[in-house]
């Protein structure tokens, strides 16, 4: 029994010093886990002094209570953009295209006469292709000759209103007729096919210049400007602004 009681005694003594070295001592048993020279690393709670200018509000950047916090300055806003007419009221523009007017001469005297309801204007030329009939005529000889010789057959066959072309991009060819109407060039072709002659027919088209006149006015004198246009006899359509 009294064996019994002495290895009871024992182990209670052995967990109790164990005990003791465990938690009775800071740091005494703990390895250094950081490099030679190198500070350790410690938390907030193990440094009161640290804890205390943290907690401060004056080092913390907060108002301690009852101040006044300013309010933050707010960034400038731009003025708004507007057209605004000499009066001080706000116009609206539309942009139109005038022509084609027949000459330069044309185009300079509509736009001084304009000027004076214009914000703006500039003028342009263009070129544009314009038909001039329809051309009926047969091919070109070989040679100034057979041309002829061609053109005694016509009159045999009692066909006038021929001419041989004598110069030009198209020399020895035997004109027939230049037709505004297509039709009346048609007729005039199988006529002369019907005869036994290899007639043809073409369009005859020009390059030509014409001339525009592009110009921004106020909405508010669309009626006046209207009246302006009509009488220089010349078309106009809304375009892009410039």
């Amino acid at each position: 029994m009294f064996l019994r009681l002495l290895f009871v005694l024992l182990i209670a003594l052995n967990i109790a010093v164990g005990a003791w070295l465990v938690l009775g001592q800071d740091e005494t048993h703990v390895p250094n886990v950081a490099d030679p020279g190198v500070p350790v690393l410690h938390l907030l709670t193990e440094r009161p002094d640290l804890l205390a200018a943290a907690a401060s509000p004056a080092s913390a950047g907060i108002p301690p209570a009852g101040a006044t916090v300013p309010a933050p300055l707010a960034a400038p806003m731009p003025a708004p953009a507007s057209t605004s007419a000499p009066g001080g009221t706000a116009d609206s523009y539309q942009c139109l295209t005038l022509g084609p007017f027949p000459s330069l001469q044309a185009l300079s005297s509509a736009r001084d006469r304009l000027a004076p309801d214009t914000a703006r204007s500039r003028s342009r030329q263009e070129q544009s292709q314009q038909s001039r009939g329809w051309w009926v005529f047969l091919p070109a000889q070989a040679s100034r000759e057979k041309a002829l010789a061609m053109a005694q057959r016509l009159a045999d066959a009692h066909i006038d209103d021929y001419f041989v072309v004598s110069s030009g991009d198209q020399p020895n060819t035997i004109s027939l007729g230049l037709f505004k109407d297509p039709a009346n060039a048609r007729k005039r072709r199988e006529e002369l096919v019907a005869a036994g002659f290899p007639a043809q027919m073409t369009e005859r088209v020009d390059t030509v210049p014409e001339y525009w006149l592009d110009v921004v006015v106020p909405d508010a004198g669309s009626a006046s400007w209207r009246q302006r246009v009509r009488a220089l006899a010349v078309g106009s359509h809304s375009t892009g602004c410039f």
